[in-house]
């Protein structure tokens, strides 16, 4: 996936029509894509691989982990409860989020990409444990 330039006003309530989820899950993503990106940049300049214009793409697994790792770093402790809120209770509901965002021309995908690189990437309860919350707050920052 990888992200477009999206108009900080946009009216998000327009993009969750006819789906489950709230608006703010379709910014959530937006915002966490943009935030994978950057973790994915940084991790690539770290270990001296060099980026070309192309390799501004992350895969649904990247994704997934860096919308956990947004989520946290946004709502700590709330996280779970936050995404629950927007009825997102598993990494395919991310999934469906960026493909209807990509089939509203939001966001594009490459020919490799599928709905499926988001299928049981992990398991809410598992990666939004209280216990290991806590262990994981201020370590984003």
């Amino acid at each position: 996936m990888s992200t477009q330039t999206i108009n900080l006003q946009f009216d998000w309530t327009t993009v969750a029509e006819s789906t489950p989820y709230a608006p703010a899950a379709f910014e959530f993503v937006q915002r966490g894509l943009d935030y994978t990106t950057d973790l994915v940049e940084r991790e690539s300049e770290e270990n001296h691989f060099g980026l070309d214009e192309l390799d501004h793409h992350v895969t649904g697994q990247q994704l997934c982990m860096g919308l956990r790792d947004y989520a946290i770093a946004s709502y700590g402790t709330l996280a779970p409860v936050v995404l629950r809120h927007w009825d997102v209770y598993r990494t395919d509901d991310f999934g469906a989020i960026v493909y209807h965002m990509a089939d509203l021309h939001l966001l594009r995908t490459s020919p490799q990409d599928s709905i499926d690189d988001f299928r049981g990437v992990f398991d809410f309860d598992e990666a939004f444990h209280q216990h290991s919350l806590r262990e994981c707050i201020g370590a984003f920052e």
